[in-house]
């Protein structure tokens, strides 16, 4: 498979393109082709990943306590954020899944795909060592970090807005994205909250989460003004 592609959306080139593939070949094709998995190098990339950002907070992040840096790592270190870099850079183009796997949406499956990022930070590690890990790492969750940094310890902005809403019984809240602008490399998304079908704010944000917290904000402080 060509990887050129993949190369450029990540900015790094592969020594060695047999790790790189050996990054993105999951379990059912392994099985059914008799070639290694992406699993090991997945376990490699789960720690340098928590490694890494622990180092970008303790620099980045000094006013943080132990605890709360603990917290916006296990914030940004996860399942959602890695599928979001996934699908910023089309990992689901380049996986090679067992007929099976790819049959049932594999390609799309936001575990897999996670699991693919893990992977590939491992496949960086062992083909040039740190430096282009760390360039990685912290350029696809720079923000997300910041983001989590300026809310930890406290309840998200949706959460406070569910409680105060649902203070008098169940309501239905619901977050629509209802515009979206800009190149892929700097989106901006414009979100709706609604309560019960009837339109509370509006707000915007460099990813959907952000917009969706930015509405939630809005709606706050208009209701404290009632």
């Amino acid at each position: 498979m060509e990887y050129s592609k993949l190369e450029s959306e990540i900015e790094y080139k592969f020594n060695n393109k047999n790790l790189l593939q050996t990054a993105l070949t999951h379990t059912s094709y392994a099985y059914e082709n008799k070639v290694s998995s992406n699993e090991k190098l997945e376990f490699l990339g789960d720690s340098i990943l928590e490694f890494l950002t622990s180092i970008y907070l303790y620099k980045n992040y000094p006013k943080l306590k132990e605890g709360e840096m603990t917290k916006v790592r296990a914030q940004v270190v996860c399942e959602a954020s890695l599928y979001k870099i996934a699908i910023k850079h089309n990992f689901s183009d380049f996986l090679l899944l067992g007929k099976s796997e790819k049959n049932s949406g594999g390609k799309v499956k936001p575990a897999i795909l996670a699991d693919s990022v893990e992977a590939v930070i491992a496949a960086m590690y062992l083909d040039g060592g740190l430096t282009p890990v760390n360039n990685f790492i912290v350029k696809n969750l720079k923000e997300e970090i910041e983001f989590a940094s300026k809310n930890v310890g406290q309840k998200d902005y949706k959460t406070v807005l569910q409680e105060i809403l649902q203070k008098n019984g169940d309501v239905n809240i619901e977050y629509n994205i209802i515009k979206e602008s800009g190149p892929d490399h700097n989106k901006v998304f414009i979100s709706e909250v609604k309560y019960n079908g009837k339109a509370l704010a509006i707000g915007q944000g460099s990813s959907k989460k952000h917009a969706e917290m930015d509405a939630a904000k809005i709606a706050i402080e208009a209701l404290k003004r009632k």
